[in-house]
């Protein structure tokens, strides 16, 4: 089964602000959470039910999977030093 990405227009708007070649490294983990949504490596964030994140580098991307719909969504990408005050 294929997942569908879907990135909530906060999480894009902080894509956006990244600087080009971190931009291609996090689309590109993102989009193999399409055909592999719980790949080793994945953990679930404390103190947020159902939100997981992904590592890309220093980077994280803060995802929900929600089966019923197969959809993979994308609520946060941000510096691993700024993503936990969120």
């Amino acid at each position: 089964m294929t997942y569908t990405i879907e990135w909530l227009p906060a999480a894009a708007q902080q894509l956006r602000k990244l600087e080009k070649p971190i931009q291609k490294r996090l689309v590109l983990a993102v989009a193999r959470l399409g055909t592999e949504p719980r790949p080793p490596g994945i953990k679930a964030l404390t103190g947020r039910p159902g939100a997981l994140r992904l590592r890309v580098g220093d980077w994280r991307v803060v995802h929900e999977i929600h089966d019923s719909r197969l959809v993979v969504q994308v609520v946060a990408v941000a510096h691993r030093r700024e993503i936990y005050d969120r």
